[in-house]
């Protein structure tokens, strides 16, 4: 590092709370469940003034979720638990969640739209055209798991090309479900518009060198930081960048400054909106 970037209160733009749920594994249900308050209690710890997050109640168990259940939960919990921010499920099996999203997305604490077409089990490329139409509409910033054969960065870029009016983020730098860690970059740089990013919460970025190398193909400017907690260390997340092999400006870019900008948050302190 070239000064530091400790003191830098970041923004993790992805991530969860809620009760995980999959069949056959009791130790990453136990480990990976967290409530609001617990997921907050570990962005203090490192650093993290917000976490945008969506409830696992609406995006598993798998093919089973009730995301107006979620949506419904969440939007309570957001208001109750200062250091969260909202995204909103969309499920497109689900239409009640296309009416709480137009409600939701005028609240000032719901960041955009959350999909997730593996929990939900649907392919981005039959169902895209109708959400990212949507997100469009309401001018909404759209979040989408990525890399897995339902939902490629390939199928959502060519979404995303069509209306470039709207934001979209892909999750997780360096899934893919044929083990090549490149899908999203090479999908941003793929993108016509400049609407297209990627954000770090997934077990690749901890590659030596996989954050680095987007950088140098991407930019700084178009990586977010997430931490898809409390799946994953919220502080294992923010040591990678904090210890990348980067120039402090990007780390602070990633961190903090791209987050503000697209998301269009305050450039104080938030938590006191909290």
């Amino acid at each position: 590092m070239e000064n530091g970037v400790g003191d830098v209160q970041a923004i993790d733009v992805h991530g969860h709370y809620g009760v995980y749920i999959r069949d056959g594994r009791p130790w990453q249900n136990r480990f990976m469940t967290a409530t609001g308050a617990e997921v907050v209690r570990r962005a203090r710890k490192s650093n993290v003034e917000v976490t945008v997050v969506s409830p696992l109640l609406g995006l598993l168990p798998r093919f089973q979720a009730d995301a107006v259940k979620g949506n419904e939960e969440a939007a309570r919990v957001i208001d109750e638990v200062p250091g969260l921010l909202q995204w909103v499920i969309v499920h497109p099996a689900q239409p009640g969640t296309f009416e709480q999203a137009a409600e939701r997305l005028r609240h000032p604490r719901c960041m955009g739209i959350k999909i997730h077409p593996e929990e939900h089990g649907y392919a981005i490329r039959q169902e895209g055209a109708r959400i990212f139409e949507f997100a469009a509409r309401h001018r909404a910033i759209l979040l989408t798991h990525s890399g897995e054969q339902n939902s490629l960065p390939e199928d959502c870029v060519r979404f995303a090309d069509e209306l470039p009016e709207m934001k979209l983020i892909l999750a997780h730098l360096g899934c893919g479900w044929d083990g090549d860690l490149s899908h999203q970059v090479r999908a941003i740089q793929a993108s016509r518009h400049g609407n297209v990013f990627v954000d770090t919460s997934s077990a690749s970025s901890i590659y030596p060198g996989l954050v680095e190398w987007a950088v140098s193909e991407i930019g700084s400017s178009r990586i977010l930081f997430g931490t898809d907690t409390p799946l994953y260390s919220t502080a294992m997340q923010r040591c990678r960048i904090d210890s990348a092999d980067i120039s402090d400006a990007a780390k602070r870019a990633i961190l903090r400054e791209n987050a503000v900008e697209l998301l269009n948050l305050p450039s104080a302190s938030m938590q006191a909106a909290g």
